[in-house]
């Protein structure tokens, strides 16, 4: 295993600046995931580091050496693409082995059938090995894919949205093996994905991109509780977060903002909001409680049961709108009910309303 290193790397495309002077670190042993919707710039990050795009400016380092001008093959990494690339006339040991038959040179095949068998029993697909990829399941295709890389020892694996091809419930399976393995094997794993529930659950730190730049590099838990921008704060979560236009004053020594849906207490002293200018308050679902109340001016306009979580769309003054997440077996809530909001000051955030900057966090200043 190995560290890599992003420096000023840029990748434009005519106009287009699809990469723009990243700046990255990956420290040995890391799962640092590349997280963004499409055109963010993950992939051209990932496939720079492969080797299979040159940049336009910039250094890539893995450990001590610089990679930026090697060819794929001299950079000592493995990649796991997104449709597994399984040659589907050779068996899953023939696939396994594969990276070993074309070295040069080649080691012997006691070794070759040692260093398989030793991966595909960490794998769990020991069983597996005479098979052909089409005679077995898409989750134990991806191992084998798995396997391929692993046993080149490579000092970094690459991973390519390998579980986007899986049912729902088997890539929960599959990140939960995954997050395993890593933490049986050690090895620095770069991994790309849109998906930001396999981000959060399987990473050390998390690369979140947007339009070609990086917006914020952090472990999983600062990513989702204190957002650097509205855009991250949006993109990452099960559900998008409510922005509520307002208007900060001060209540009783603390912090307060007013808006559509009456004045809420950030409960931190005025002093924490860094800038000036127009501000947005951003609010999870889960920071916001819903109480019935029938004379309140809020009212329910859409409920849905999502398995444990009931979120409720709920309209106040002005055609404002929020989504709250309530328990469905202890709030009776339905739509057209009126309701009172209770927001949680430690988890509301202000956003500078024209940037998207984060300049207040709950339980403290925003730091960069």
């Amino acid at each position: 295993m190995s560290t890599v290193t992003f420096r000023g790397v840029t990748k434009r495309y005519g106009a287009t600046v699809a990469l723009d002077a990243l700046d990255l670190d990956v420290g040995e042993g890391e799962f640092v995931s590349l997280l963004g919707p499409s055109g963010s710039g993950k992939s051209t990050t990932l496939n720079l580091l492969a080797g299979l795009l040159d940049a336009d400016a910039g250094s890539i380092m893995i450990g001590d050496r610089e990679v930026s001008q090697l060819p794929p093959e001299k950079r000592d990494i493995a990649m796991v693409f997104q449709n597994y690339a399984l040659y589907p006339h050779l068996t899953v040991f023939e696939n396994i082995a594969f990276p070993l038959e074309a070295r040069k040179p080649r080691p012997d095949a006691a070794n070759i059938r040692t260093r398989v068998e030793k991966v595909a029993a960490t794998l769990g697909i020991g069983n597996l090995l005479a098979r052909y990829p089409k005679e077995i399941s898409g989750g134990q295709q991806q191992r084998v894919a798995l396997g391929r890389a692993m046993v080149r020892d490579p000092k970094v694996f690459l991973l390519d949205e390998p579980l986007s091809n899986l049912d729902a419930r088997l890539r929960i399976r599959m990140r939960r093996d995954l997050k395993a393995l890593h933490q049986a094997l050690g090895s620095t794993i770069v991994y790309v994905t849109h998906d930001q529930s396999e981000a959060m659950t399987l990473s050390t730190r998390v690369a979140v991109f947007n339009l070609g730049k990086l917006q914020q590099y952090a472990p999983p838990a600062a990513i989702y509780g204190r957002p650097v921008n509205a855009f991250v704060a949006n993109f990452v979560g099960e559900q998008e977060t409510n922005f509520l236009d307002g208007t900060p004053v001060a209540e009783g020594g603390t912090l307060a903002f007013a808006t559509a849906f009456g004045v809420i207490s950030l409960g931190r002293p005025p002093a924490t909001v860094t800038g000036s200018g127009k501000l947005r308050l951003g609010a999870r679902p889960e920071a916001i409680t819903a109480l019935p109340d029938p004379s309140a001016e809020a009212r329910i306009i859409l409920a849905e049961l999502a398995g444990a979580d009931l979120f409720l769309t709920v309209r106040g003054r002005d055609a404002a709108e929020v989504v709250v997440r309530a328990d469905p077996r202890a709030d009776a809530l339905a739509a057209g009910d009126g309701v009172r909001l209770a927001f949680d000051p430690q988890r509301m955030h202000l956003f500078d309303a024209e940037s998207g900057v984060a300049v207040s966090h709950g339980g403290g200043p925003f730091v960069d």
